[in-house]
């Protein structure tokens, strides 16, 4: 086998795919070119940071607990503590007392059911929330890493720009030659070049440094949801134990009154509490697809 048909040979569709072409052939390319490319590691790697930070984003949607704290709180309003309120000799009497003990703890224990399943969704929740913090701290922390080296960059080129612009008006006043002047021309060009790249970073930067605020302020929120839902959950399991104790309590027919105020406290409290968690909840969720649509935004730029 000849050479040539040899070296062919051994050039496979997957070697020739692993072959890179060649850099700028000559010196003023290779400077146009680094204008050109200023920071571009850093944004390949913002870049990639968006597309993690956004992905961790929607995965985090507490649409679900939304939608069960609502349940909980609309069968809340349906406990009516009125049934146990007449007690009297002539309900124990004619049996009213203890139909109406039965009703509220049929009531009771539907009501239970959904506050079971609230409970079980706020523990996942929180266990989510849980495991997908430290990959959540470090993108953020290597999200500022990368917006601060392009800052510097920034800066860095900015300096450079203004020395070479003031060199090439010292060059123009000496009467260049026509040789001199092209190397001028050339040097103006990159100037250009470089003008347009400090712009784009600029507004990178920005857009970064947008997100990275927002990415803060809602994993803040979060860490005071996992808090809230600690209180949720604490609340709902005092509740339970007040309102199963005042169902047993009702289903006693020879009971002749019933202590009502400390379980319908703990029932106020309790509907407080889903009504305020379901208002924060509803926040971060607004405030998840904020940082989403900015980290989108801040892709689609790295990405022109």
């Amino acid at each position: 086998m000849a050479d040539h048909d040899r070296t062919a040979s051994l050039m496979t569709p997957s070697k020739l795919a692993q072959v890179k072409p060649k850099g700028p052939a000559t010196p003023a390319a290779w400077l146009d070119q680094m204008a050109a490319d200023a920071g571009h590691q850093h944004a390949r790697r913002l870049a990639e940071l968006c597309k993690d930070l956004r992905a961790q984003a929607q995965q985090r949607d507490i649409s679900p607990l939304i939608s069960e704290l609502a349940r909980l709180g609309e069968a809340l309003a349906g406990l009516d503590f009125g049934l146990l309120q007449a007690r009297g000799w002539w309900a124990r009497t004619t049996g009213k007392s203890r139909t109406a003990g039965a009703e509220f703890t049929s009531q009771f224990e539907q009501i239970e059911s959904v506050a079971e399943g609230l409970l079980a969704q706020a523990q996942a929740v929180q266990k989510g929330q849980l495991d997908k913090v430290p990959a959540s701290e470090r993108a953020l922390l290597e999200l500022e890493v990368e917006f601060r080296a392009i800052d510097k960059i920034i800066d860095q080129a900015a300096r450079w720009l203004q020395d070479m612009r003031n060199q090439i008006k010292e060059r123009q006043a000496a009467t260049p030659d026509e040789s001199a002047q092209q190397q001028i021309t050339d040097d103006a060009a990159r100037c250009e070049i470089l003008v347009t790249r400090l712009k784009a970073l600029r507004a990178v930067s920005s857009a970064a440094q947008q997100a990275h605020q927002q990415g803060q302020g809602a994993a803040a929120r979060r860490g005071s949801l996992s808090k809230l839902l600690q209180q949720v959950s604490a609340e709902v399991k005092s509740w339970q134990a007040h309102i199963s104790a005042l169902a047993s309590a009702a289903g006693n027919s020879s009971a002749p009154s019933l202590k009502l105020d400390d379980p319908m406290e703990s029932h106020r409290e309790l509907q407080l509490r889903i009504k305020q968690a379901i208002a924060d909840c509803t926040q971060l969720q607004g405030q998840e697809k904020v940082v989403a649509d900015s980290l989108g935004a801040l892709g689609a730029q790295l990405e022109a």
